[in-house]
């Protein structure tokens, strides 16, 4: 993230944001490596599973982002 700091949001938008697609390998020692990270990520519902995790990471980030600008003043998830 660091080295590429200065490319995102080049003209400061105040309410922008960005999902990125983290690929990374467990091996059998069940140690965790990261491959690459994608700044175009293949949002596809290809399994029960993405399509479970998709939705979800969807809904999150408008949760964290729109719902902040557009608050209510209540929480409608609790």
């Amino acid at each position: 993230m660091m080295s590429v700091k200065n490319k995102i949001n080049k003209n400061e938008r105040k309410y922008c944001f960005e999902i990125f697609g983290y690929d990374f390998l467990i091996d059998e020692k069940i140690n965790v490596w990261l491959i690459e990270i994608n700044t175009n990520p293949c949002i596809e519902e290809s399994s029960p599973l993405l399509k479970m995790y998709l939705y979800r990471m969807i809904d999150d980030s408008l949760r964290l982002t729109i719902d902040k600008i557009f608050s209510t003043g209540y929480d409608i998830y609790q």
